[in-house]
């Protein structure tokens, strides 16, 4: 089977998109110090094979949703994380439309998209030197399935200065469907933290009770696209008329399918924004391993194994900008609180880490904003450990000046003393090398 522009499952993005972004040249992935294409993945879905293969592992094939159930449990991931896509934005266009949406599932590292009688699932995961790696799996009964990775039809768009930040990664967008699932022109694009909820979810469906609070989540134009003449205009009055509550989709499509009828609206706060962090993470670790590498290549490297100054500025502007991200810098406030319908907050926040206090970065606001402590949680995740010593110390370095106050610029005026003291504590309580780091930190002046 030969698979064209597979596992955009993450992302409602403009079919007229995918040519821009394949001009891009070049592709950090295809640096010698990264060498995506011919370096073997070590993430979840590589270990999963080789337990495969081993015959330690197993994955149990249902008749009605394949391997979905059993890949979701190998994987450690949520059910209630479950997010549906009804714009036809993927691989299997001709299986997904508003009356039969692609399910999207999420850990904290892995990634699943299930079309009903689909032929295959489409996976991504978070490889820790990598960054994100993409897979298929046939949707055909085998007694030991092969999960097969797929490489630059996938990074067609999932590797783009303008949607992952020039990296490998993972993409949440934001588009306007017709009344058959096909995108309307029109100027939403990719979704983070800083994304007003006005500008959120199109092509999606969301369930939860978010006030008066408008989305684009749940609309899809009575109309075929070309038959709107002003998009901007006629998405206006749509979402005036149709952003309310959704608890029940069984209006708009048969949730029997599914794994549950849900399309949380917590869960899709939170997809989006751990997929920016993850590209962030991940072009750290490149601009990193560049930088040092070319400072080999140059004849810059030193005996201490400190970096060149050139190197340094490098990495410490992609450091700052993961710092930023980190800290929820510039999110866009909730001006009512948010609720969803699966459950997955409190199972999210179960899963935390917490300190003495019982504190964890996990903890969920959803009044004012998504985390209580606002810091992200994906500092104990893998890709975060595994970014190369100079950026990963960079990064502890601003966490402590921030945190402490010393840092004190109008960027990070959204951190009250309190939110300061909260964050440092927990850190200095559950992640070690926060605090071991110390002494090795230099005390240059920070980026602007």
């Amino acid at each position: 089977m030969n698979f064209r522009r597979v596992f955009v499952c993450l992302s409602a993005v403009s079919l007229a998109t995918i040519g821009v972004v394949a001009q891009q040249q070049p592709h950090a992935a295809d640096h010698a110090a990264i060498a995506y294409a011919t370096s073997t993945p070590a993430d979840r879905i590589a270990r999963l094979q080789a337990s495969i293969d081993a015959g330690a592992a197993s994955l149990e094939f249902d008749p009605q949703r394949g391997y979905l159930p059993s890949l979701l449990r190998a994987l450690e991931i949520p059910v209630s994380s479950q997010g549906l896509v009804f714009s036809r934005t993927s691989l299997q266009v001709d299986r997904i439309a508003p009356w039969t949406p692609r399910a999207v599932y999420f850990s904290d590292d892995a990634y699943v998209g299930w079309v009903q009688e689909g032929p295959i699932m489409e996976i991504a995961t978070v490889d820790p030197k990598l960054g994100a790696v993409f897979y298929t799996l046939r949707q055909e009964q085998a007694a030991r399935p092969v999960f097969e990775r797929q490489g630059r039809t996938c990074l067609q768009c999932h590797d783009s200065s303008s949607t992952t930040g020039g990296v490998p990664g993972l993409i949440m967008r934001s588009v306007f469907p017709d009344r058959y699932g096909y995108v309307v022109p029109s100027d939403q694009g990719v979704t983070t933290d800083r994304t007003p909820l006005a500008d959120r979810w199109g092509g999606w469906y969301v369930t939860g009770n978010l006030g008066n609070q408008p989305h684009m989540g749940n609309i899809a134009a009575p109309l075929v696209g070309h038959e709107i003449a002003n998009p901007a205009a006629y998405l206006t009055k749509l979402r005036a008329e149709l952003s309310r509550p959704v608890a029940d989709l069984s209006e708009r499509f048969d949730p029997a399918p599914y794994l549950t009828p849900h399309s949380d609206a917590v869960a899709l706060m939170v997809l989006a924004h751990q997929a920016s962090i993850h590209n962030l993470i991940t072009a750290a670790t490149y601009e990193a391993r560049r930088a040092e590498y070319d400072d080999q290549m140059a004849g810059s490297a030193r005996v201490d194994g400190a970096v060149s100054e050139g190197a340094r500025v490098r990495i410490e502007t992609a450091g700052e900008r993961l710092v930023r991200a980190m800290l929820f810098v510039k999110e866009a406030p909730l001006a009512q609180p948010v609720s969803g319908t699966s459950g997955f907050a409190a199972e999210f926040a179960r899963r935390g880490t917490r300190d003495q206090k019982g504190r964890s970065l996990r903890d969920l606001d959803l009044t004012r904003r998504l985390f209580r402590y606002p810091l992200s949680y994906l500092i104990y995740s893998e890709s975060f450990d595994a970014m190369p010593a100079p950026v990963r110390t960079y990064v502890y370095r601003r966490l402590r000046e921030v945190l402490s106050g010393q840092d004190d610029r109008p960027e990070f005026a959204h951190l009250s003393p309190a939110d300061r003291d909260a964050v440092r504590e927990i850190l200095e309580e559950t992640k070690p090398e926060f605090t071991t780091t110390r002494a090795c930190c230099s005390a240059r002046q920070a980026l602007p």
